[in-house]
């Protein structure tokens, strides 16, 4: 249940045991190199968007978001198993908007998780467990 103090969060971030669903880690049948070049591709092909760091290494991708609003992102991917990569994201701004920006940071990262399911084949949103 979102209250009315969470409206107000100017952060999320995507994990398993996040409450809401479309906010819970995505796993992908795909290698850890496939998802990170399609992701990676994914921002950089964005005109709203400027990735400012990649570390393969570390499996993460930063991203400066400026339009609509701005916002920093952070994409996490991460190999599991053979032929299944999970994708997180973790998304803030400093930005004040009356209605809240909560709504709007988590309507970004659904989009996100949209476009990278069109890419890639989902196996799961895991539930909480």
């Amino acid at each position: 249940m979102v209250n009315i103090f969470t409206r107000f969060k100017k952060q999320i971030e995507t994990s398993d045991r996040n409450t809401e669903d479309s906010l819970k880690t995505h796993y992908y049948k795909a290698t850890f190199n496939q998802l990170f070049q399609s992701v990676e591709k994914l921002f950089h092909d964005d005109a709203d968007c400027r990735v400012t760091t990649v570390s393969k290494d570390h499996g993460e991708i930063a991203v400066e978001i400026n339009k609509p609003t701005p916002c920093f992102l952070v994409v996490t991917i991460v190999s599991v198993k053979p032929l299944e990569t999970a994708v997180d994201f973790n998304i803030s701004s400093e930005s004040f908007s009356i209605l809240g920006m909560y709504p709007q940071l988590k309507k970004r990262i659904e989009s996100y998780y949209e476009k990278i399911n069109k890419l890639h084949n989902l196996v799961e949103i895991r539930k909480n467990s």
